[in-house]
């Protein structure tokens, strides 16, 4: 799996160990990827913000839609309390159901007494119909269920795998990426990290590093160019952002905001046809936003946070994560043939660092 620090790209920012969102102390993400016959390309991921154990422990999180074609479930419940539980999932557009219906029976399953209560998963999704049979029943609870099993944490995988499996972003295959970056804050270091299952961008917007070089990388365009057409800029981008910093909700969402900057850093402008949402969490604060029954005395809550004035290294860092995840995502798929023949060709990576490095 190559990866573009590894191949010398100038990129800003200090880095975790595994420079993944798994570098925030907690996180695990998981995949199912599902590759069958001639049709189908598609899967799950799974992110969980605390891990196996404390999956049901809240977290401060928020969210943002940069434009609403595309759906990620439960945002209501994020907005009204600030508080996000369970498993996150991310797949394909017509599989959000399934997926769903797997993180209750995974709850029911591993903490029946936590499946008493209500449950609203947050599970996101974008389009892969070009490449897979995405009308078909492939995606099943079972999938979803293989997929938080298979949650770890450490190395994350890259490209055509789990949600991003049949996913294309400007013009090439996407799929998955994942970066972090290092905060220093006084005499303690955060992480912020960042996952995308990125499916977005026409390929004249590509940019690297700062160089416009998809006017010169037009060739080769199936999916605009061919007879079977997808709008340009079509398709969607799913961000997680986590960070072990402590913050309130309405600090996750300023942070869930800053996702589209990253996003611009690679030249999208944001496509009508994009479902373009995010959602960021802080480990932050265990034990604190629990929204269990209420019984015994009252009594009160606290939140530790880093003061809102303090928070621009944090936002930087979302800017910086989130432009490596996409480039991560690029660099990691390979050239895939999927329904009725159609192929999303791998970005040309000697072509790129020609553009990227000429004098």
């Amino acid at each position: 799996m190559t990866r573009a620090r590894e191949l010398g790209l100038p990129l800003p920012g200090r880095t975790g160990p595994d420079n993944a969102i798994t570098d925030v102390p907690g996180v695990e993400v998981g995949y199912t990827t599902l590759v069958e016959g001639e049709a189908v390309r598609t899967g799950v991921t799974a992110l969980l913000p605390r891990g196996r154990e404390d999956f049901d422990v809240p977290c401060a999180a928020g969210w943002f839609s940069l434009n609403g074609n595309g759906e990620m479930t439960g945002t209501s419940w994020l907005s009204e309390t600030g508080s996000l539980r369970l498993p996150v999932l991310i797949t394909n557009t017509h599989a959000v159901g399934p997926c769903h219906r797997g993180v209750i029976d995974w709850v029911a399953r591993e903490k029946p007494a936590v499946a008493e209560q209500w449950l609203l998963p947050v599970v996101a999704e974008t389009w892969d119909g070009y490449l897979n049979d995405i009308n078909g029943p492939h995606v099943q609870p079972s999938h979803a269920m293989a997929a938080i099993d298979a949650a770890r944490p450490g190395p994350v995988a890259e490209g055509s795998v789990g949600g991003g499996t049949g996913m294309n972003c400007y013009g090439f295959k996407g799929g998955s990426g994942t970066s972090s970056r290092l905060v220093e804050y006084g005499p303690d270091t955060y992480t912020v990290g960042a996952f995308v299952q990125a499916n977005f961008g026409s390929r004249k917007e590509l940019t690297v590093c700062g160089v416009p070089v998809g006017p010169a990388l037009a060739d080769d365009n199936p999916m605009e160019g061919g007879a079977w057409r997808t709008p340009a800029g079509a398709g969607s981008v799913i961000a997680v952002i986590a960070t072990d910093a402590p913050l309130l909700p309405l600090q996750c969402t300023a942070l869930a905001r800053r996702v589209p900057l990253g996003l611009a850093r690679t030249g999208t402008t944001g496509s009508h046809f994009s479902g373009d949402i995010f959602l960021a969490f802080s480990t932050g604060n265990p034990g604190a936003l629990t929204m269990g029954f209420p019984d015994g005395e009252p009594g009160y809550e606290q939140l530790r946070f880093v003061p809102w004035s303090r928070l621009d290294d944090f936002f930087e860092a979302v800017v910086h994560a989130v432009e490596e995840a996409v480039l991560n995502a690029l660099l990691a798929a390979e050239t895939m043939i999927g329904r009725d023949g159609r192929r999303s060709p791998g970005l040309p990576v000697s072509r790129l660092l020609d553009l990227v490095k000429r004098p």
